[in-house]
């Protein structure tokens, strides 16, 4: 089991960017989640804290 959990809440809402409004992963960063190694899902994560922080609505 993978030690990064999946930051998705469930309000699955892309933007015209393609990012989710729940968790701020863009459509690329959530496919194929369950398969990227750990480094890469915390750097996602990372990205993630980032694109929130710059959220306007």
């Amino acid at each position: 089991m993978s030690a990064v959990a999946s930051p998705c809440i469930g309000y699955c809402k892309l933007n015209d960017d393609r990012v989710c409004a729940g968790c701020f992963r863009h459509v690329d960063e959530i496919a194929g989640w369950q398969e990227k190694p750990d480094t890469e899902k915390q750097t996602i994560i990372e990205r993630c804290a980032e694109r929130k922080q710059g959220f306007t609505q």
